[in-house]
């Protein structure tokens, strides 16, 4: 099932890309720093990284997850156009491949969020499938890799924040 949800998700944020306009394309989504073409490139890269990849892309980045994650985006950004990222996404849309360390549920994860990322800044509405959305959410509240305690804690927690969207 997660496939399927996947699937869709990616064709309709490749949609959402396609129909952007220049000016919205250049603009920035909610991942501060980046724009909506940095955020494409970023998307693609869920079916093409490997081992290597990640190795080599953290040590260069000296072991920051993060800084590595930017860096890789804004280097696919500026190689490919914004038609050959869009076709990135769709080309790999029905692909299990997904980056060394995630679960099957990740990338489903990357897109729905992204998607709204790109589309609230912009003061598009993308609608959120209940079923992936509520799948997605119970598997960041229980990933280490998410975050999700640190960010939000419990509500009897001094740095719960009840989240908003």
């Amino acid at each position: 099932m997660i496939m399927k949800w996947l699937e869709a998700e990616r064709l309709g944020v490749a949609d959402l890309l396609e129909d952007l306009t220049d000016d919205e394309w250049r603009r920035e989504t909610l991942c501060a720093g980046w724009t909506a073409q940095e955020m494409a490139a970023h998307l693609t890269t869920s079916t093409r990284t490997g081992w290597r990849d990640v190795l080599t892309g953290v040590v260069r980045a000296r072991f920051d997850w993060e800084r590595m994650e930017d860096t890789r985006a804004r280097e696919i950004a500026a190689r490919f156009t914004r038609q050959e990222l869009i076709a990135r996404i769709r080309a790999t849309a029905a692909s299990p491949k997904r980056a060394p360390m995630a679960s099957p549920i990740d990338p489903l994860v990357d897109f729905l969020v992204h998607g709204q990322d790109v589309a609230r800044p912009l003061g598009r509405v993308r609608e959120m499938p209940p079923e992936p959305a509520e799948a997605a959410l119970e598997h960041v509240l229980k990933s280490p890799f998410w975050g999700a305690r640190k960010r939000f804690g419990t509500p009897e927690s001094p740095i719960y924040r009840s989240p908003t969207c």
